[in-house]
């Protein structure tokens, strides 16, 4: 789930990670003047589209891109298209890339010390390998007296530092065990003992890049857990539980609809339909919560009702103060899952509890006794000695140290399993050296990178909305309609009579970019400057990284659209103006937002003057770069088929120069000189 501000009752602060812009520029200190702007930075700051434009356009855009779950007739029939989605979520999202290959290794378990737990059960410390080199720690509560089969309960949980130690989280797995029930309590990615840094979900987005699922390390964490409750020889497999709050409700939604293994979820907090994140803002989901293409297959309410016809249990709090509060987030999942559930004639298997006191985010003792009701009637039905009343426990309790499981000193993470992957990328990364070859792999490459950032070729309609002076300069604004869904703002500045037009893009905005306007304009250029999708005044005002996730999730990129929305600017350029135009971008980001947009607009776009672009994209990983900061940088597989070097080839002959280059730059860029002679043309890239 989201990282929530605040777990009541959980003595644990965990921040919502946001970035901010602002559209003039920050104070130097408190108090002080703001800095004095230019007639320049002005004129390119003035308001074309407002702040909420975007985000509102991003709301309609993605929500008619969500899958509603269609009506069936028959259990028969609902069973063979879960079959279906199952099949497609594992192959499409979960399992891409070396994830397949993950999916397939051998896994290591290591069995570690036994504690003494509290009356009637025993902990067992294990670690258990994920993904080849990644280790994971657990404890199995083992009841001490075990005859014949007995539930399995895999106890997962969200974004607590704390993690596997947290106490209500115990508490649970401690009453499982005293119940004679195998409790086993996973750590999570990123929490408790494996707290670091690499471990950071918004880190998982590195593999992604790579065409790796970033993903599966998530997936196979349960995977590998359940498998070793199920290897147990008193485990039953018939009665096999998984639950967790807020993401471990995710955790517990997305696994029980994924592995046939499981016969009764109970998610708790921990999750909501995209259509229901899109309008609550405090649902919407981090990385691990909204993968890339997940919404092509599948929503929140798919999964949901793919638990039938097993027992499930919705648990949700009244007044959740982190999110997927019970009155907004329960009424789309139960009615996607209560019709499938009465196909079965199982109707009363689909269940929700509403939790009141506290009401908040919380586990607490309510929502765990609601969780002992449903295992005590669908895993002990018939046996009248079953309590459901929490045993208490407080004083069996461990300490954070006593549960500490002894982790490799290498132990793989996201970045390090990035960091490996990207060594060999891109495949098939080296240029023709003839000219007929050249082109035949313009061609080709070209129908790729529009398959990898899902470029749309849009319509660009003008509107005029306004024109003044600033100074010598005369300056037009233009609302620019792109495709059917966005709104681009643009301003057009002319000092004299131009003799070439250049377009201008900043990864501050297009104000920021006043300096760069001014150059142009000296030297007799048309500036025309636009904010394209997720900057300045472009920007989505608030959890703008969890909407640029969501765009990846509903089977677009923002690379893509950022790129698409150039392309269509460019081309409405060209028919006013009556040429191809020069792209000048500030920044790595819009640097490579151009690099893309030229590959594709092979008529409307001229010569690219990047400013601070990267050398390559392997960059992003190496500086350790979270999705937070750049979201459209993390493009599902685009480091597989591109890098930087193969983008620019594929602009060639016209003229790409890297203003400015570093040493990285030069040595990545090495050899375009001669790519660009053998299209026929004299131009060194790199300055």
């Amino acid at each position: 789930m989201n990282a929530c501000n605040r777990y009541s009752h959980m003595n644990l602060v965990v921040p919502l990670m946001l970035t901010v812009s602002t559209a003039v520029p920050p104070l130097t200190q408190a108090g002080a003047e703001p800095a004095p702007v230019s007639e320049t930075a002005a004129a390119l700051g003035q308001e074309i589209i407002g702040p909420n434009q975007t985000m509102t356009e991003a709301q309609d855009y993605l929500e008619a891109r969500v899958p509603v779950l269609p009506s069936f007739f028959s259990a028969e029939e609902w069973s063979r298209y879960a079959d279906q989605l199952r099949a497609e979520v594992l192959s499409r999202v979960v399992f891409r890339g070396e994830a397949a290959a993950w999916r397939a290794a051998a896994a290591g378990l290591e069995w570690l010390d036994t504690l003494p737990g509290g009356p009637g059960y025993r902990l067992k410390k294990l670690r258990l390998e994920v993904v080849p080199g990644l280790w994971i720690p657990a404890i199995l509560y083992e009841p001490d007296h075990l005859d014949g089969p007995v539930p399995v309960v895999l106890n997962v949980n969200g974004h607590e530092p704390a993690g596997k130690a947290a106490a209500y989280k115990q508490a649970r797995c401690i009453n499982q065990a005293k119940r004679g029930m195998l409790a086993l309590n996973l750590e999570w990615l990123g929490m408790g003992q494996l707290s670091r840094a690499g471990y950071s979900h918004a880190r998982m987005n590195q593999l992604d890049l790579c065409g790796t699922s970033g993903l599966a390390p998530f997936f196979l964490s349960m995977k590998r857990g359940l498998d070793v409750l199920l290897a147990h020889p008193n485990a039953d497999p018939h009665r096999v539980a998984v639950t967790g709050l807020s993401g471990g409700g995710w955790q517990t939604i997305f696994f029980s609809a994924l592995d046939t293994r499981v016969t009764f979820s109970c998610p708790v907090a921990g999750y909501s339909s995209f259509r229901t994140r899109i309008r609550h803002f405090k649902d919407l989901g981090d990385s691990e919560q909204t993968p890339c293409d997940l919404a092509t297959v599948a929503d929140y309410t798919h999964l949901t009702a793919m638990v039938a016809p097993h027992p499930l249990l919705l648990t949700y709090n009244s007044k959740d103060n982190c999110c997927f509060e019970s009155g907004y987030a329960l009424p789309p999942l139960l009615a996607a899952a209560a019709p499938i559930y009465e196909l079965f004639g199982r109707g009363s298997f689909v269940r929700s509890h509403s939790n009141d006191d506290p009401g908040d985010h919380n586990y607490l003792l309510d929502n765990r006794q609601a969780l002992y009701r449903m295992l005590g009637e669908f895993f002990y039905g018939g046996d009248t000695s079953f309590d459901a009343k929490e045993i208490p426990s407080d004083a069996e309790v461990k300490e954070p140290d006593e549960l500490g499981v002894e982790l490799p000193a290498l132990n793989e993470d996201f970045h390090t399993l990035a960091l490996r992957l990207s060594q060999s990328l891109p495949r098939d990364g080296n240029l023709p050296t003839n000219a007929a070859e050249a082109r035949e792999w313009q061609q080709r490459k070209r129908s790729e990178l529009q398959g990898v950032v899902r470029a749309k070729t849009w319509t660009a309609a003008a509107e005029g909305v306004g024109s003044g002076t600033a100074g010598e300069v005369a300056t037009a604004r233009w609302l620019i309609r792109v495709g059917e869904a966005w709104s681009v703002p643009v301003v057009e500045l002319t000092k004299g009579a131009p003799s070439q037009t250049t377009l201008l893009i900043a990864d501050d905005g297009r104000q920021s970019a006043a300096a760069h306007a001014e150059e142009l304009l000296a030297v007799g250029h048309r500036v025309v400057a636009t904010d394209l999708f997720y900057f300045g005044e472009s920007r989505i005002p608030e959890r703008d990284y969890l909407f640029a996730l969501l765009v990846s999730a509903v089977g677009d990129r923002p690379l893509g659209v950022e790129a698409s929305q150039l392309a269509a600017v460019t081309r409405w350029l060209q028919g006013e103006h009556g040429k191809p135009m020069t792209v000048r971008a500030v920044g790595p980001r819009s640097s490579l937002i151009a690099l893309v947009a030229a590959g594709l607009e092979a008529n409307a776009m001229g010569a690219l003057e990047l400013h601070g672009a990267m050398g390559s994209l392997k960059e992003v990983i190496e500086q350790n770069r979270t999705v937070q900061e750049v979201p459209e940088l993390f493009c599902f597989g685009l480091l597989e088929a591109f890098d930087v070097k193969q983008l620019a080839a594929l602009v060639a002959p016209r003229p790409v120069t890297f203003v400015r280059a570093g040493g990285r730059a030069k040595e990545e860029l090495a050899g375009l000189k001669d790519w660009y002679r053998a299209l026929g043309a004299r131009h060194d890239p790199v300055r």
